[in-house]
């Protein structure tokens, strides 16, 4: 909904969050929908435009807003996708812009309604905070802690205790004061002491699930080489059955590359330029590891985990306090490789700003708000863990190795039919139902006999790959250049051009 249609009512009172997360900031605008005042209280100094937050290291790493992520923060913050393209985000058409290696091998090439705004966190986060800078109702409290939740009569929250930054006390915080507030939410991220908080007013904590294996992850910016042009913007190396690593190439303002390994073997991520490169070497295709040998650095190679999937079951507590809102990180933390997190936090936004309009009040919706949440998290969940092995001590129900079995087939099939490519990128982004699975068109590619494993190491074209003479087609005007790149010629297939991977020719569309 368009802030400037909304009817804002008056008399809600005074919302707090904390934290200053993606998650976080989006609540704050739900809430200045709704409410009075909203605090976001921040335990770190907050730069004035993009600029690194200390407690937030992840944003180092590579981030991209995929389609159902940039349609919900729009709905919050209208006309933002526009503000983040002229600072410099760059618009990424999935699968048109991309090479991408699934499971099975390379994906075609075509027109759908996916789409990624490829930008770094810190522009990011940066566009967000200014919005709500400009927004009278919304006000920072930085290098503040919470320490602990304030109770109220029967069963509610009514504020927070905070201790600031002072370098003068003796244990270098200021003594802990009360903010009062008509309406908590906790978006402080994986690091969450809300259990804890739950615990110290007699609640019972969370049980929680974990999924997955521990992935860990090195990032480096780059520049791109001077002299290859390519037709594709983006390069996604997903992991396969028995090979948990990853690869991602993504365009970031200023003309760069963001790049990022993952892997969820147990081993440590590269250190160094060198470990990184070495480590792209290692995955199923040459194609990243041959782009770095050409690119030029841009600072150091940062790593970040190991993390997994972890989901704390709020929605599951029978006695809650009301008033009181756990959303994000703090609730669902999905590993990274699935790239829902941003997702998953501006969908939270949008449960809590229509049933806080649809309520009335922020009294008495907890319950609701909670089941809600779980509601809107349990499918990325679903497919991060299905996407996912289970850790050896924990071993996947027969459920899940039904869905891992169904999910296998449509992602061999994905390398030849558009149908599946389709599914497996929706599930990729969360955006497909459960009852997408079971279409007429996804029951066919799934069902169809399978063929041998297609090739990894090169991308399919028309003119390039292994079987490249079979798949020569009549000449055609070129496609227009739209990225840069520069591949060894150590490594180029026999024959090829200066200019690999050639851009494809435009009836040739659907090969990379």
């Amino acid at each position: 909904m368009n802030q400037d249609a909304r009817v804002v009512g008056g008399g809600h009172g005074h919302a707090v969050v904390i934290g200053s997360s993606i998650a976080g900031l989006t609540a704050a605008r739900a809430l200045a929908h709704f409410m009075d005042r909203v605090t976001v209280i921040e335990r770190d100094r907050l730069p004035r435009g993009p600029g690194r937050r200390r407690g937030l290291p992840q944003a180092r790493h590579t981030h991209s807003l995929m389609t159902a992520a940039r349609q919900g923060l729009e709905q919050l913050f209208p006309g933002i996708g526009e503000e983040l393209l002229r600072a410099g985000a760059v618009h990424v058409r999935i699968p048109q812009d991309t090479l991408l290696l699934g499971p099975a091998g390379w994906l075609p090439r075509f027109d759908t309604d996916l789409s990624m705004l490829s930008t770094g966190r810190d522009l990011l986060d940066a566009a967000i905070r200014d919005r709500l800078r400009a927004d009278p109702k919304v006000t920072f409290l930085t290098e503040h802690d919470v320490v602990a939740l304030e109770p109220g009569p029967q069963d509610t929250v009514t504020g927070v205790w905070a201790r600031g930054r002072d370098r003068t006390a003796p244990d270098g915080r200021t003594p802990r004061r009360l903010i009062r507030a008509d309406f908590v939410v906790d978006a402080s991220g994986r690091a969450s002491r809300a259990p804890q908080w739950l615990t110290e007013l007699g609640y019972e904590p969370p049980a929680q699930s974990l999924a997955g294996t521990p992935t860990a992850y090195a990032t480096a910016l780059y520049a791109p080489p001077i002299g290859h042009v390519a037709d594709w913007k983006s390069l996604t190396l997903m992991a396969a059955p028995g090979d948990p690593r990853t690869g991602l190439l993504h365009p970031v303002e200023g003309g760069r590359w963001s790049v990022s390994l993952g892997n969820a073997d147990g081993t440590a991520p590269p250190a160094d330029h060198a470990e990184l490169l070495r480590a792209a070497g290692a995955l199923r295709s040459p194609l990243l590891h041959d782009l770095l040998a050409a690119a030029t650095p841009l600072g150091p190679v940062y790593r970040c985990g190991p993390v997994t999937s972890r989901w704390r079951h709020y929605e599951k507590l029978r006695r809650w306090p009301d008033q009181f809102l756990v959303v994000g990180d703090a609730f669902v933390a999905l590993d990274p490789a699935h790239g829902h997190g941003m997702t998953l936090a501006v969908h939270g936004a949008l449960v809590l700003d229509h049933l806080l309009t649809a309520h009335g009040t922020a009294v008495g919706i907890s319950h609701r708000l909670r089941r809600a949440l779980a509601h809107r998290l349990a499918p990325a969940w679903r497919a991060a863990t299905t996407a996912q092995p289970a850790p050896p001590e924990t071993p996947a129900p027969l459920r899940a190795r039904l869905a891992g079995g169904y999910a296998a087939r449509i992602a061999a099939a994905a390398t030849t039919d558009r149908h599946a490519a389709t599914l497996l990128l929706q599930w990729q982004q969360a955006l497909a139902p459960p009852a997408a699975a079971l279409r007429p068109h996804a029951l066919r590619a799934a069902l169809r006999p399978r063929r041998d494993p297609a090739p990894t190491a090169w991308p399919p074209s028309a003119t390039h790959g292994q079987d490249a003479a079979r798949r020569r087609r009549p000449a055609a005007p070129a496609a227009p250049v739209i990225g840069v790149a520069t591949v060894s010629r150590r490594t180029r297939p026999a024959g090829s051009s200066a200019h690999w991977p050639a851009p494809a020719p435009a009836g040739d569309r659907n090969r990379p």
